[in-house]
Order: structure tokens, then C-alpha cells, then sequence
């Protein structure tokens, strides 16, 4: 009642066909900028009012170097971006989410809609440095959709999940993606900014599912390029990558969630594209942690943080709390963050003694 209290159901309708917000003009946000421009006028968030400008003056990201539709306009006001645009994607890393819907909520009211991009995991209560201090458990770990809740006055949250590489969105290629959310009018609103020739969207009610796939599947990501970069083959990449999957789904499981996420486009679909492609932020960090190259240098080198960096090292510890047989992600912890013998790693989990190929069903 709130809602239409505030708006009017022509008003309502209206307003769901007028300019949609992108919050972040990275890689994928800026790609999903270019999608919604085949259906709508975008106005693109960035802080960097030098990237604003260029933008709006040459329809071309001045540090990506890729072209920006014309009915895509850029601004530094989240202010701006709240009164003109019922429909918003927030699209920024997950270690700056909270500090982002922290400043965007003053201008947010309930009949907002917002589907975030973001496929990581936040810390409440507890820093990041201070993992390994402290012990942690579900109630200190937020997916992007509960920060929403918890920072704003927005009911109508979604999620977007799948396999959408920014690069192979920017070059045409055809692509799909799944808007979890609880609300069918969040779903059927994302379908009608997004559904292209271009771009297939699905939806599911599982949003927390989805979300947890999304963050977890970059840490295997990792672990999948580590592979490539130590020169094996597809073998065991797909051992690992199946292995992994069957770890996300314990972890969905023990947070409440059920498989059926995990099995879909969000899961499985979103798993296998960035644990194999070149184009993968996460796999090209695990590919040159393979190379032998320092984790410290290779995150001081890549433009945009490698989610799955962040969760490896959450995932251990509330699996730890959890008290969760997850042998992929403990070994990438040990890997990537205390510089274990990647070949001794990979003994240990060829060694690893699994009982049963599918425990999940």
C-alpha cells in the first residue's frame, strides 16, 4: 500500500519504461549500460568526474576503450540517478558495496528497484583483516541483496547472476542471464529493460542461491586457472570444476539454500564460463599464481579486483565456523594466501579420499 500510496498505478507503469540507473561504470557495469540502451535511456554512475565527462563527450570509456551507446549519459549524482530512475543496477565491488548503498539511500524510496551485478561477498561486523581473529558465522557474511535491505528503505531487490563476461557483451556476442529476486514485478522489470536479440533473461524466486553461486564460483574460478597456469590439462580442470560445484552447493545447503540454484544458469552456467575463459578476472589471476607470479604483484597490476580473492578467504572461515568438508576452498586459502606448494596442494586433493561422485540428491 505504501507503494501506491506514493505513486499512482499509471505513474507505476510509467515509470518502469522511463531511464534506468547503472551504478558503476566498470567493466560489467558499463557493459550492462550498453544492453539496457537497446530498450531504454541509461544514466551511468561513476565518482571519477573526468570519466563522466569523457564519457558524455565521446560515447567511449575513456580507460576501457570500448564504445558507449548514445542513449547511455554518465553523472557523479547519485541524487540524480535516485529521482530519475525507478529501475537501478548497482554494479560495484563488493569490498565498496555497503560504503555505495550507504550514500545512494538517502535518495532511494520504497518504490525503487534494485537489481545489483555484484558477485562477491561483505563483512559486517568483523573486517576483513581481521579473519583468522575472530571467529565468523552467516550473520557476519551479507550477499549485495541483504546490504540493500539493511541500508536502504528498498523491498524490491534482485540479482543478477549467469555467465556475462563484460568482453563478450561488449563485442555483441549473444549471452543469457538469470534476475533471481522474490518478486515477480523485479523480475518481469529486468526482463523488459534487458531481453534483447542480444541478451536472454531468465528468471528464479532463489535469490540467495544465486547469489551465493555467483561469489563462490570465483574461487574456483581461481583454482581453475591455476590448473592452466601450471600447463594441465582439461582433465583435471573438469574434476576440479565439478568437484567445486559440489563444495557451492554444501555451502548453499548450509545456509538454507537448496541445490536448485547451484544446478542452473546462475550456478553451473555462470561456473563454467569464468573457470575456462581467458576473459575471467579470477581465472586470469589463478592462471598467473600457476605462472609462479606474487599474488601481491598481480593484484597491484589488474585493473578491476578479482572477486573470488575476497572469497576465498571468507569461505574458509565461515566453512571453518560451519564446520563444512570443503577441501578446494581450504587448499585455495592455503595456496593463494599462505603461499602453500601449489604441487603438494594438488597431491592433496587427488589424494583426497571422496566416497561418492553426487552426495547432494
Amino acid at each position: 500500500m505504501l507503494l501506491f500510496s506514493i505513486l499512482s498505478t499509471s505513474q507505476f507503469s510509467q515509470s518502469l519504461r522511463d531511464m534506468v540507473g547503472v551504478i558503476g561504470a566498470g567493466s560489467f557495469g558499463t557493459a550492462i549500460a550498453n544492453l539496457l540502451a537497446y530498450n531504454r535511456d541509461v544514466l551511468i554512475y561513476s565518482r571519477q568526474k573526468e570519466l563522466v565527462d569523457y564519457i558524455n563527450s565521446n560515447h567511449t570509456h575513456k580507460d576501457l576503450g570500448v564504445p558507449i551507446s548514445e542513449k547511455v549519459t554518465a553523472t557523479n549524482d547519485l541524487q540524480e540517478v535516485a529521482e530519475k530512475c525507478q529501475l537501478i543496477f548497482p554494479i560495484v565491488p563488493s569490498d565498496s558495496f555497503r560504503s555505495m548503498m550507504k550514500d545512494l539511500s538517502p535518495y532511494l524510496h520504497p518504490y525503487h528497484f534494485l537489481i545489483h551485478g555484484t558477485k562477491g561477498f561483505d563483512l559486517k561486523g568483523i573486517t576483513f583483516e581481521e579473519l583468522g581473529k575472530k571467529p565468523i558465522d552467516r550473520k557476519d557474511v551479507c550477499t549485495m541483496s541483504e546490504i540493500i535491505r539493511q541500508e536502504s528503505v528498498v523491498v524490491r531487490v534482485g540479482c543478477l547472476a549467469g555467465p556475462n563476461l563484460a568482453k563478450e557483451i561488449f563485442e555483441g556476442q549473444p549471452t543469457a542471464t538469470v534476475i533471481g529476486s522474490k518478486f515477480d514485478e523485479v523480475i518481469e522489470a529486468g526482463k523488459r529493460a534487458l531481453n534483447s536479440r542480444h541478451f536472454q533473461v531468465f528468471g528464479t524466486h532463489e535469490i540467495t542461491g544465486a547469489e551465493i553461486a555467483g561469489a563462490l564460483k570465483n574461487m574456483i574460478a581461481i583454482g581453475s586457472g591455476i590448473l592452466t597456469g601450471l600447463g594441465l590439462g582439461k582433465n583435471i580442470q573438469a574434476l576440479l570444476i565439478n568437484r567445486g560445484l559440489m563444495e557451492m552447493i554444501h555451502f548453499g545447503k548450509a545456509v538454507g539454500t537448496s541445490p536448485k540454484a547451484f544446478v542452473g544458469t546462475a550456478g553451473i552456467g555462470d561456473l563454467i564460463c569464468t573457470a575456462t575463459s581467458e576473459d575471467s578476472r579470477n581465472f586470469t589471476f589463478g592462471k598467473r599464481i600457476g605462472q609462479g607470479e606474487d599474488r601481491e604483484v598481480i593484484k597491484k597490476s589488474m585493473p578491476e579486483l578479482a572477486e573470488g580473492l575476497r572469497t576465498v578467504a571468507i569461505a574458509k572461515h565461515l566453512a571453518d565456523h560451519l564446520k563444512l568438508n570443503v577441501p578446494i576452498t581450504q587448499m585455495l586459502y592455503r595456496v593463494v594466501y599462505e603461499e602453500f606448494d601449489i604441487e603438494k596442494g594438488l597431491e592433496f586433493l587427488m589424494r583426497y579420499p571422496y566416497y561418492v561422485d553426487v552426495d547432494f540428491l
